[in-house]
């Protein structure tokens, strides 16, 4: 029996790529508590602590988790950090933040 051979058949599929290249994000529109949010997926390489609005727990560098903002917001002030689970469960349950006041907000 011959070897198993993979190989590409046209120039066009080895042209267009992936949707995204390795490392990437995926960005995409949902809607939550009324209005249009931008999500992206992130690998979380940045290597800093965020805190999710969805848990109130730390979600630690490296660590792959989504980032949502109001489409019509105020830029970066504006984003937050959410585990993935947590931003599929938003809606059934509502936020547990836990600090205080003048605590940061990571």
């Amino acid at each position: 029996m011959s070897p198993r051979r993979n190989r590409i058949n046209s120039a066009a599929d080895r042209e267009a790529g992936p949707a995204a290249p390795l490392g990437g994000s995926l960005r995409r529109t949902e809607s939550y508590r009324g209005e249009e949010w931008v999500v992206q997926t992130v690998a979380g390489t940045a290597g800093r602590y965020y805190r999710c609005p969805g848990c109130d727990q730390e979600i630690p560098p490296g660590v792959g988790h989504v980032v949502a903002w109001p489409e019509h917001g105020a830029g970066v002030d504006d984003r937050r950090h959410w585990h993935r689970a947590c931003w599929g469960a938003r809606e059934r349950r509502g936020s547990n933040v836990q600090r205080g006041r003048g605590a940061p907000r990571y």
